[in-house]
């Protein structure tokens, strides 16, 4: 797949902070409609890459393109095109659920207030919509997040344990949503520890240990390995992934 082509594109990415090396070198392209788990332990470097990859933190060294803007030299269109959901949810307290998606979209350039009501509406936040954010539960602004990152048009979405703390239902409608994202033709890249999750959503894994990308599996690797049954995933994730925090 050519640079011009991805949806995201990550060259050589390393973060520092300090002499602890947080992401070290991490290279890896997501397709349109790619719908991907990023896996790995607390201090892997998951959190810290997405935070990279929105433009929320400046990298050591490395590149990050979307749809072909550089994200540090053209910030502006590169972030455009980015829906980011970071944990714990960053929402405009004093704002109401649907203001505070009204002003996420505007400033990716979209006003159209009718898609921002259909993706209330799907994450069952349509009863809320005029309920302050600072009013929220935890699950609910974690449904907000989601929401937020995924107005506008975005052509690449990044979750970060997005969603962890969902009731069974607000789960099923959140996973529904992001296949539906995804058939519209935005890449999503999602971090969990759920791993479930990745194995029944997910077409392709990506597992970190240490700053380091340690597997990439899809297509017919990622079949054959789930055809070994449930679990599978699990004890690929296990023999690559050391019993020891990073932080």
């Amino acid at each position: 797949m050519s640079a011009s082509d991805a949806a995201l594109e990550v060259i050589d990415l390393t973060v520092r902070y300090g002499k602890r090396v947080a992401v070290d070198g991490l290279s890896l392209q997501l397709r349109p409609g790619e719908l991907v788990a990023l896996l790995g332990p607390n201090g892997a470097g998951k959190s810290t890459s997405l935070l990279a990859m929105a433009g929320a933190i400046l990298p050591s060294a490395g590149q990050v393109h979307i749809g072909g803007s550089n994200m540090y030299r053209d910030p502006l269109a590169a972030r455009a095109q980015v829906g980011f959901a970071d944990q714990p949810p960053s929402l405009y307290e004093f704002f109401t659920v649907a203001e505070h998606l009204e002003f996420i979209a505007e400033t990716r350039g979209d006003s159209d207030t009718g898609a921002q009501r259909q993706i209330l509406t799907e994450l069952g936040l349509g009863r809320i919509a005029d309920r302050l954010c600072r009013e929220l539960s935890f699950g609910m602004r974690q449904r907000v997040g989601l929401a937020a990152a995924l107005v506008g048009n975005t052509r690449i979405v990044l979750l970060d344990e997005t969603l962890n703390g969902l009731d069974p239902r607000a789960a099923k409608s959140a996973r529904e949503v992001l296949r539906g994202i995804a058939d519209s033709g935005a890449a999503v890249l999602m971090s969990t520890h759920l791993l479930g999750v990745a194995e029944h959503l997910c077409k392709r894994v990506l597992i970190m240990d240490k700053g380091s990308l340690e597997a990439d599996v899809q297509g017919n690797e990622l079949d054959e390995l789930l055809s070994g049954g449930p679990g599978a995933i699990e004890e690929l994730y296990l023999s690559l992934v050391t019993d020891v925090e990073t932080t």
